[in-house]
């Protein structure tokens, strides 16, 4: 039998499948190799022990580390045959812990999430590393990008279900230039969304974006929204708000996801946005109450005054320009001469 075994795996071991795996990891991988290899759990529930090789030689731990540094004896005892969890989400959270050791700086941003917030008051369901990066098949975040929202789907799928139908949405698998979940939410000290601090910060994230030239030109899309929507009343508003403290869902002013929605975003021409101008009357409704067909026709939207466009407004600022520097100027002046004439009488 050994005889038969040993060229067996010797072959085995000399596989693409085991290329990059440290060697002092090949003695686990060679136990772990049987699909059908679990554990039972006092819970009653089957922990499986199988390590996809080739899934593992390519994920970004495969050439570094060892099975060991994350499999100490801490978290498991070969010697008895036992283990210290009695259910799957306590191996989890056990190897959630593991990860610190190397990943310090990104750990410590966890602690200032949602995720940890929800599970220190006893969700045990919250999201930890390995229920999003993996755990021995570990790419390199954001590779490709569409992972990252259909990750977030595994616990989020309502909302990623609405995002998939939107514009940002429908491009994410084709283009990395859409915003994923991580770009909006943070990654690893991802904000709650209900507490009003994410909704503070939109003009700013949306900004990322709709103010880079280069990007917005390929899909004809205008750079001055963000300029336009500060010099308005309710970027204004929502500017003076910044740094004071508020309750959830406490807002001056609406910020851009009160118009253009959160996850269900569309082209503004589409009718389906809530941006279009048949369906705009009912989005300004939402804050001003009893908001009439014709309410949102004084608003200039992201539009500059022109000649063409709201014309009594470009009229007013024109005269304004004007106006202001030639009263100030002229007082200026006025001053000036009457101290001169002061000088010259003494």
């Amino acid at each position: 039998m050994k005889r038969f075994l040993l060229p067996l795996l010797v072959a085995f071991a000399a596989s693409p499948a085991w290329a990059g795996i440290p060697a002092e990891s090949e003695d686990c991988l060679g136990c772990h190799s049987d699909p059908d290899q679990t554990y039972d759990l006092p819970s009653g529930e089957k922990l499986s022990l199988y390590v996809n090789q080739e899934a593992f030689a390519k994920s970004v731990h495969g050439e570094m580390l060892r099975c060991t540094e994350c499999h100490t004896d801490k978290t498991s005892d070969h010697a008895t045959g036992e283990l210290k969890f009695k259910t799957r989400r306590e191996v989890t959270r056990a190897y959630y812990e593991q990860c610190k050791g190397c990943h310090f700086a990104n750990y410590t941003k966890t602690l200032d999430g949602v995720h940890f917030a929800v599970m220190a008051k006893g969700n045990d369901k919250a999201a930890l590393c390995v229920d999003c990066h993996g755990a021995h098949d570990i790419s390199r975040p954001g590779q490709p990008r569409a992972r990252i929202s259909q990750m977030c789907s595994g616990c989020h799928g309502k909302e990623a279900a609405v995002y998939a139908r939107s514009v940002h949405g429908r491009l994410a698998g084709s283009s990395s230039d859409v915003p994923v979940c991580t770009d909006c939410h943070r990654a690893h000290d991802t904000t709650d969304p209900r507490d009003g601090a994410l909704a503070a910060r939109t003009p700013e994230i949306c900004g990322r974006c709709h103010t880079d030239e280069k990007l917005m030109k390929r899909y004809g899309l205008s750079t001055k929204v963000v300029d336009t929507y500060l010099a308005d009343f309710h970027g204004m508003a929502a500017s003076l708000q910044q740094g004071k403290k508020k309750g959830p869902g406490v807002r001056l002013a609406a910020v851009c996801t009160d118009c253009h929605g959160v996850h269900d975003i569309e082209k503004s021409d589409s009718p389906n946005s809530s941006v279009m101008a048949a369906n705009l009357q009912k989005t300004c409704a939402k804050c001003h109450e009893g908001a009439s067909e014709s309410f949102p026709k004084a608003w200039l939207s992201h539009y500059e005054p022109t000649p063409e466009k709201a014309p009594i407004v470009w009229a007013v600022q024109l005269f304004y320009k004007l106006m202001i520097p030639f009263m100030v100027g002229g007082l200026v002046l006025q001053i000036a001469l009457h101290l001169w004439r002061v000088v010259v009488n003494r």
